[in-house]
């Protein structure tokens, strides 16, 4: 019988982001395809449970767990996964009982940003593995006595490819970082042809707020894009669309982007399931990538599984640089830039050579973010394999 593992995360309080679904799957998926068993847990909060309307509601009734039941069973996980709910003695899934005794024979427990806080279930592990996909929030969060979420934890991985290295702000807390790209299950994203638009799938701010840290603020997405916005109107040879998950009451930023030629889309629409989120994905020109401020100020390296999805279907990216040229191939199928010219200089560059561009893009999906090589070498530095 193959061994486990076992990973934590939250998942069914988004159950309408189709990335955020993949995040989780490329890991699942991934690890699957190596060979191993996995098991997901989840928790679902009252006051995140949402019926069909969006009204609050039981955690029962909610459209939660009918969408989140059925991404497990759509992707083959059905019988491998516990959402435990607040309130409730038995998650969905599997039985406590059984979910303790996976936990229990399991290799590891990767607890994605520390978010399960179930202490029966965490004391169950023989090894908890602390997974850091927002490099740099956690970290000042700790060295400000807000909160500690790594307390606990044996291990620690972060997605952020320059943490621990000399000119990367993120701290280390004292604590070793192993830092490792993320996945993707390339039979899931084969190569595709078309498109129009340079696109991205965003939110504008997203759930962590602006932090104070050694005398500077490190913001969010809408601090970096704002500096960008008028690149529509400096290149007549694209057109700019976003899924971006902003609300309706950024009316001054919304009239900015719109002003300047970007065409927005509500994300729940284009690409509110994995199945959605793929073929929007797919049926774009490439991406242009903008960055939270954290990840740019702090030269963390951190570089997005959206863009990894991008460059495996053959799209070229065009993303700000937060310092993974230090780790990644630039300037064919990935471009970066730091300023609005060099982002508008990577447009014309795509475009000058368009088929160079989507085969490079493949070839960096292949070559640095296989799920394959990048799982097996993450388990070979836990000494799991």
């Amino acid at each position: 019988m193959a061994e486990t593992i076992a990973i934590a995360g939250a998942l069914a309080q988004r159950p309408k982001v189709g990335g955020h679904a993949w995040m989780f799957l490329q890991y699942l998926l991934g690890l699957r395809q190596l060979g191993w068993e996995v098991l997901f847990i989840d928790r679902l909060e009252r006051d995140m449970s949402r019926d069909v309307a969006g009204a609050p509601c039981a955690p029962h009734d909610s459209v939660n767990i009918r969408l989140f039941t059925a991404l497990m069973e759509r992707f083959g996980l059905d019988g491998a996964f516990a959402l435990i709910l607040e309130g409730a003695p038995e998650p969905v899934g599997v039985s406590r009982d059984e979910l303790l005794k996976r936990v229990r024979c399991s290799t590891l427990l990767i607890n994605v940003m520390g978010y399960l806080n179930d202490e029966e279930i965490l004391d169950s592990a023989p090894r908890r593995v602390f997974l850091d996909i927002d490099p740099g929030f956690g970290q000042m969060w700790r060295e400000l006595d807000l909160h500690d979420p790594f307390a606990g934890h044996d291990d620690f991985v972060t997605i952020g490819l320059n943490v621990g290295e000399t000119g990367c702000g993120v701290p280390t807390c004292g604590l070793e970082w192993i830092a490792s790209p993320q996945p993707i299950v390339l039979d899931c994203w084969p190569a595709w042809s078309g498109g129009e638009h340079f696109t991205s799938v965003a939110s504008w701010r997203g759930p962590f707020g602006p932090i104070d840290y050694g005398h500077r603020t490190y913001g969010l997405r809408v601090h970096e894009f704002r500096t960008f916005a008028e690149l529509p109107r400096l290149t007549d040879q694209a057109t700019f669309e976003l899924a971006l998950d902003i609300d309706p009451v950024e009316v001054r930023d919304i009239d900015l982007l719109e002003r300047n030629g970007w065409s927005l889309v509500d994300p729940g629409l284009v690409a509110g399931d994995p199945d959605a989120y793929r073929r929007y994905i797919q049926s774009s020109k490439a991406e242009f990538s903008v960055a939270k401020n954290m990840y740019v100020e702090t030269r963390s390296g951190w570089f997005s599984d959206r863009s990894l999805c991008y460059l495996a279907s053959g799209k070229p990216v065009l993303a700000q640089d937060t310092g993974f040229t230090r780790h990644l191939p630039d300037g064919e199928g990935l471009l970066s830039f730091t300023t609005l010219k060099e982002a508008a200089a990577g447009v014309a560059e795509i475009l000058g050579d368009y088929p160079r561009h989507a085969e490079a893009a493949q070839r960096i999906a292949e070559e640095h973010f296989d799920s394959r090589k990048v799982l097996s070498r993450l388990l070979e530095e836990l000494e799991v394999v």
